[in-house]
């Protein structure tokens, strides 16, 4: 009777330990936010041209990103919220209205897609310059264009203060750039403590990591944005609850040094790039075609 109660308080933990890793496996396999290259090959398949998926390193940092297009044309570069990956924007990528005019490129941002999946590199400061290369690599003596979703918003300001001279345009769509408006999510705190953090998607975590250290980054490109002289364009729905819609409104108040153009859609929620992508399209190619 010893021997059977010992061994039934013996393997309970190990049944618990067991089904919480068979539930994290699971839920990670669910929750990658991110395409294989062979599922991007197959997207590809039948489509001309055809995107090419490429990398690079930063030391040890991979970074990965999808190119296509005429390279003596305007380059138009999509970088992705978060959670996310560089196949957010891959149905812009095969779009031919769209490769008439400009070259495209889709990024994955450090921690997710194909670039150290899991591991996120909060620092806005960082991932600019982690993204630097392929601005050096592309540019082409071409106008360069970005496009940011939610937490790509700021990553494109940041990005316009430390390269001006590589950057013609920005393109923030429902973007995430006021640190006053950013929620107040009590949960993320215990998600960043190791115990907690391991048991995430890893997609799920390297966005909580991204995502928790945000506010601080914001209030500290504060008294900078009126450095920016890059033409700006904000797409924003007023049904978006992810990001505040007044996000909109602050763009308008803090770029002072520069255009900016503001679409304002009454209806419409945070997931632009899927539930409206002809604004996205309109944009890059009027602000391509400055």
């Amino acid at each position: 009777m010893q021997v059977k109660l010992l061994l039934t308080k013996t393997i309970r933990p190990l049944i618990f330990v067991a089904v919480l890793f068979g539930v994290t496996f699971l839920l990670d396999s669910c929750m990658q936010f991110r395409m294989s290259k062979s599922e991007i090959d197959h997207y590809f398949e039948n489509k001309n041209p055809k995107a090419v998926l490429k990398n690079y390193y930063v030391g040890k940092r991979k970074q990965t990103y999808l190119i296509n297009g005429d390279s003596l044309k305007p380059l138009v570069i999509f970088v992705h919220g978060s959670p996310g990956s560089l196949s957010a924007f891959i149905d812009f990528l095969a779009d031919t209205t769209l490769l008439k005019s400009v070259r495209m490129i889709s990024v994955d941002r450090p921690g997710f897609g194909g670039a150290n999946f899991g591991y996120a590199e909060p620092s806005l400061k960082k991932q600019s310059a982690l993204l630097k290369p392929v601005l050096l690599a592309h540019k082409n003596n071409q106008p360069v264009v970005l496009v940011g979703h939610s937490l790509g918003g700021p990553l494109l300001a940041q990005m316009a203060l430390d390269y001006p001279e590589l950057i013609d345009g920005l393109i923030m769509v429902a973007p995430s750039i006021a640190p006053e408006l950013e929620p107040k999510e009590w949960f993320r705190a215990p998600l960043v403590t190791p115990f907690l953090k391991w048991m995430l998607p890893r997609s799920i975590r390297a966005s909580n990591d991204e995502i928790y250290k945000l506010k601080p980054q914001l209030e500290a490109l504060l008294p900078h944005w009126k450095e920016i002289r890059t033409p700006v364009v904000v797409i924003q729905g007023g049904k978006d609850s992810l990001v505040h819609p007044d996000n909109a409104a602050f763009a308008r108040r803090m770029l002072v040094n520069t255009t900016v153009e503001v679409v304002f859609v009454e209806g419409m929620d945070h997931f632009v790039p899927w539930s409206n992508p002809e604004l996205i399209r309109e944009a890059v190619l009027k602000m391509s075609n400055r």
